[in-house]
């Protein structure tokens, strides 16, 4: 009589057994597919030329928005030290990406020819160097010309003070005497009158100095872009090694930074709020308005427009190459062809970034 009440409780047994075999199974193949999906996630090093200002927020808008992790990337971006910096540390393998000036990026090339990891350009940011020069009304400087025999200051490896021989030639003008100071010292040592003039990004030194008490009216500025000196300006690089191993994955950087760069030039003020998250130090407003002169300077320039954001002309790349080689006297000269590579650019619709004229 005991049997068939056996058999009656089997079934069940079975089919619960059966149950939590196949919830197991679900879970195992959950945790499989979880696993996978991480596994799928690139994660990449950017390094950015300079400390977190405005213009960073092109850089960090995207991360914050989540542009960068809908195409799979797990972003992370570090303030730098010099455009040489980045380049640097692209090269050695420290960082996949970086944002750097062009000319330091040639200059790496000329006088590393045997290097294994020379980075490449892969998209062109500031279509214009914001190198200028700077000088107060009161030193009596009026034009280029007047800067002959005067005492220029910048640090040694400031982008403009390296190609001023290229604005001197354009310019015709006579021997400077440079003095050399770090970085935060440059705008204090013009307001004091120690130097009559100063070479360094337009959109920082005249904010600089405007921070340590002196009036925008009361300085001179001469933008190279404005003066014969077609310079490019800083540009997203690479690594060959990733370039080779993830194209995939840079084409999919270059297209989240491009939604994120156009909404940052569409509402510059409100993108500021992601670098002051970066950087809780950061003077709000005079941040906004080194972001505006940014882009209105050297990213939505007349030139920028005329060849496309992103984009570069291959003959006044070669011009540069050349001017670069001459200025900063590198052991070999510059290839183009070797320091730019945009194959990897986003359609012309996702490059429609660019505010709209004023």
């Amino acid at each position: 009589m005991t049997l068939p009440r056996r058999r009656a409780l089997t079934a069940p047994l079975k089919a619960a057994a059966l149950t939590l075999a196949l919830l197991a199974g679900a879970t195992a193949s959950t945790l499989v597919q979880a696993q996978a999906s991480a596994a799928a996630v690139t994660p990449i090093k950017f390094q950015l030329d300079w400390r977190f200002e405005g213009p960073s927020a092109l850089f960090l808008l995207p991360v914050a928005k989540g542009y960068f992790k809908q195409e799979k990337l797990d972003v992370s971006v570090d303030a730098g030290n010099g455009s040489g910096g980045a380049v640097m540390r692209v090269a050695s393998g420290s960082y996949d990406l970086g944002f750097a000036d062009m000319a330091a990026l040639m200059e790496f090339h000329a006088n590393n020819p045997d290097a294994p990891n020379k980075p490449v350009a892969v998209m062109m940011v500031y279509n214009n160097t914001p190198a200028a020069v700077l000088a107060l009304r009161k030193s009596g400087i009026a034009s280029l010309a007047d800067l002959g025999g005067k005492k220029l200051g910048a640090p040694v490896f400031d982008a403009g003070r390296r190609a001023f021989p290229i604005l001197a030639k354009a310019n015709k003008i006579g021997a400077a005497q440079w003095i050399s100071m770090d970085p935060p010292l440059r705008e204090t040592m013009l307001a004091r009158g120690d130097v009559d003039a100063i070479t360094g990004f337009s959109f920082t030194s005249l904010l600089s100095l405007e921070a340590r008490g002196v009036k925008a009216g009361d300085v001179v500025v001469f933008p190279y872009a404005d003066h014969g000196v077609k310079l490019y300006g800083n540009a997203i690089i690479a690594s060959p090694k990733f370039i080779k191993e993830k194209p995939e994955q840079l084409k999919a950087f270059l297209r989240a930074f491009a939604k994120g760069a156009k909404e940052t030039m569409a509402a510059p003020d409100a993108a500021i709020a992601f670098v002051k998250e970066r950087d809780g130090i950061i003077n709000v407003e005079l941040e906004k308005r080194r972001l505006r002169m940014a882009i209105d300077a050297v990213i939505a320039s007349p030139d920028a427009r005329a060849e496309g954001f992103g984009q570069i002309a291959a003959p006044r790349l070669s011009l540069m190459a050349s001017q670069v080689s001459d200025a900063y006297g590198t052991k070999t000269r510059v290839d183009p062809v070797a320091v730019w590579n945009g194959a990897f650019l986003p359609s012309a619709a996702e490059l429609n970034v660019l505010p709209p004229r004023k």
